[in-house]
């Protein structure tokens, strides 16, 4: 069968960055999902010198962090920003940093009925 390869390019997206305390990620996720997040890639890091720059006495910051990666399309972005931070409590000195990346562009894999979904939201 001769399948013809196609490459659908996604645009007006960015990239949501949470570094945190190792296992806190999971609730992040949940909560990002919870507001239209599709999936999240989670891998493991190391910090060095959080401690001596966050200058608060009596907090212990773990070196061992999660680093959660969430792209998101731009209407979404300050949703799922805002509930991300809530969820992992990042007003609380020491659990953790997180920014976002405007992409360019991405490309994966987009079941032919979420591309039909799309085009309908975009009234195209």
């Amino acid at each position: 069968m001769n399948h013809m390869r196609q490459m659908i390019i996604l645009k007006d997206i960015s990239l949501i960055t949470c570094i945190v305390q190792k296992g806190v990620a999971d609730d992040i996720v949940k909560a990002a999902m919870e507001v239209g997040a599709q999936g999240a890639t989670i891998y493991y890091a190391r910090g060095m010198g959080v401690r001596e720059r966050l200058g608060i006495v009596g907090v212990a910051v773990d070196v061992e962090k999660e680093v959660l990666n969430i792209v998101v399309a731009n209407e979404q972005v300050d949703l799922v920003f805002e509930k991300m931070f809530l969820a992992g409590k990042l007003d609380t000195p020491g659990m953790g940093f997180m920014y976002v990346t405007p992409l360019l562009k991405a490309a994966t894999y987009i079941p032919q009925e979420i591309l039909e979904k799309i085009s309908e939201n975009c009234g195209e």
